[in-house]
């Protein structure tokens, strides 16, 4: 199974957002780590704060993060630091967010080390807030911040106060940078939802009805009547339906309409479409409608594929369908291009760092007839292992169709979910094998790099002589996974010719006959590099486990055909 790819965002917050010079310095520092993505740089003059937004994998954010703090304690003093924004230090708070692949729960491990790795190397005191927390009145990073950087002196010598990472007492270093926040927490959505009203008023009544704080308990008149107070003196409040949501009404004069406009602080618990749908039944209630809806800023790619396929399964329909579908699904379903176009590829955080990090034209990009073309050439890649990887694509492809046909089959209607589900497997399948086309080609590449190392000196045939039996051996694994992931074609396949709607069988049995295509031929690309490999026992384990899926897809496929035959 293909393992999704890890990003986290970071959000540092530091305490200069007036010279630009400075501001640029720091950034620069995260710009210099290859593979991070600065996403957003938003000085205040008055606030003197600037909020920085990158996203990356674990090991390039935590690095680019450490680079910035360092950077800003050389450029930032805090003794010299007046702003409007509650503040303690040059790099006031760092929080890690999980975008995909990651949870909250690991973004706080990490979150940790950095903390530590910043007060050990850095000589920065670290308080851990959120997620990140040890204890739990430091979740609150106001608890963390308390008396801000005046209070530091105090906090720093009074057991209980002091920082969770590099305590000791005041000294002309930590006057001058100051403690930091490093913390943990989800991902936060902004998101305004359109309505076809002008009021403000009305546009209010939404979100409190919506906003998990909700609206305060009145007496008799619900608009105007006296807000009902506790003991205290505060206002007792009734809860509105979503949690973990912040909402008000405004009237925006660009659109010439009014919005609801919500922060979304955690995903898990109130997804975009759940909160969609709630908006929308509590605007008719008011009879208002809603047009559509904004994201302001960026947004994962989860967020937004739960989003399409929670609406396909209303619909009954098979959520096994390409990504670009299900996104569009979800575009359409919630209005998110009700005002201006929405493109995913400038709103989704992993297709921006895709674009990034793109550095050539991958084979599965190419047309049909230009992969056809490009495999025709001289050149010895792509080769039987790219091509094994692409029939196993196919295979599985065929297998997803007609799960796809039969869940959408007139008089099937109450078999929809079990296609559906066929061919959500399907899709993933397809997905794992169409990476491998363009893997087993850079498997190659990396051979041919190490054979083109150099070999003058006795270090030199040595550390040749390594990194050719590594990639040797990444050559080989590379079609051994071809060959699994290929192999698992054959129970869609199996399930679509027994019980898939029979007037696409024989696309079924075209399935299994490329995902056995696939198997023998990312085989026979094990057995050559395998070949080459000095370690023996290895070698020989990947062969035999090689040859079973030959004998287990040659025995698959005979038996897919005979249903198939039957059928015709």
């Amino acid at each position: 199974m293909a393992i999704e790819k890890q990003i986290i965002e970071c959000v540092p917050n530091f305490s200069e957002g007036r010279d630009m010079n400075v501001i640029n310095q720091i950034t620069n520092e995260i710009k210099a780590v290859k593979g991070v993505r600065l996403l957003d740089v938003d000085p205040g003059e008055a606030t003197n704060r600037t909020v920085v937004t990158f996203v990356g994998s674990p090991d390039e954010v935590m690095e680019a993060a450490f680079r910035s703090v360092r950077k800003a304690a050389q450029l930032i003093d805090m003794r010299q630091h007046h702003g409007a924004h509650p503040r303690m230090g040059a790099t006031d708070v760092l929080p890690l967010i999980p975008v995909a692949g990651i949870t909250l729960e690991e973004c706080a491990a990490l979150a940790r080390q950095l903390a530590e790795r910043i007060a050990n190397e850095l000589r920065i005191p670290c308080y851990c807030y959120e997620a990140a927390a040890f204890t739990p009145e430091r979740k609150n990073l106001a608890v963390c911040r308390e008396g801000e950087y005046e209070a530091l002196a105090e906090k720093l010598s009074t057991e209980g106060k002091q920082p969770d990472f590099g305590a000791r007492p005041i000294d002309d270093d930590v006057a001058r940078t100051g403690c930091t926040a490093v913390g943990a927490r989800d991902f936060l959505i902004a998101v305004n939802y359109n309505l076809n009203t002008t009021s403000t008023r009305r546009a209010n009544a939404i979100a409190f009805d919506v906003r998990e704080k909700g609206r305060p308990f009145r007496e008799g008149n619900p608009i105007t009547g006296k807000i009902i107070k506790d003991a205290e003196g505060n206002p007792i409040m009734k809860p509105g339906t979503l949690k973990c949501t912040k909402a008000i009404g405004w009237f925006i004069d660009e659109y010439g309409i009014a919005q609801v406009s919500m922060n979304m602080t955690n995903l898990s618990v109130t997804p975009l479409h759940v909160a969609f749908d709630e908006v929308c039944r509590c605007a008719q209630n008011r009879g208002i409608r809603v047009t559509g809806t904004e994201i302001v800023g960026l947004i994962p790619k989860k967020t937004l594929i739960d989003a399409g396929k929670y609406f396909l399964e209303k619909q009954h329909r098979s959520v096994g369908i390409p990504e670009e579908d299900i996104i569009n699904i979800a575009i359409k379903s919630m209005g998110l291009d009700d005002l201006k176009p929405f493109n995913p590829r400038e709103k989704v955080i992993e297709y921006l760092l895709e674009d990034a990090n793109e550095t050539g034209k991958k084979l599965v990009d190419l047309t049909v007839k230009g992969f056809a073309q490009e495999t025709s050439r001289e050149s010895p890649a792509p080769g039987g292992g790219t091509i094994s990887a692409y029939m196993g694509a196919l295979g599985a492809a065929l297998g997803t169709m007609v799960a796809n046909l039969s869940s959408h089959k007139p008089g099937w209607d109450d078999r929809w979910d079990e296609f559906s589900k066929w061919a959500d497997q399907g899709q993933a399948l397809m997905t794992e094998l169409l990476h491998l086309v363009d893997e087993d080609t850079e498997a190659f590449n990396c051979i041919m790099a190490a054979f083109g190392m150099p070999k003058k000196t006795d270090e030199d045939k040595a550390a040749r002589s390594k990194a050719i039996q590594e990639a040797t051996l990444y050559a080989t694994q590379v079609p051994l996974h071809t060959m699994q992931a290929s192999f698992r074609a054959f129970d869609i396949c199996k399930a679509m010719a027994e019980t898939g709607n029979p007037n696409s069988v024989s696309d079924a049995g075209v399935g299994a006959l490329a995902a056995r295509a696939a198997v023998l031929g990312a085989g026979l690309n094990v057995k050559i590099n395998a070949g080459s490999l000095k370690d023996r026992a290895t070698a020989e384990s990947l062969i035999a486990e090689a040859n079973t899926l030959i004998e287990k897809a040659n025995a698959a496929e005979k038996e897919i055909m005979a249903i198939v035959e039957q059928k015709l």
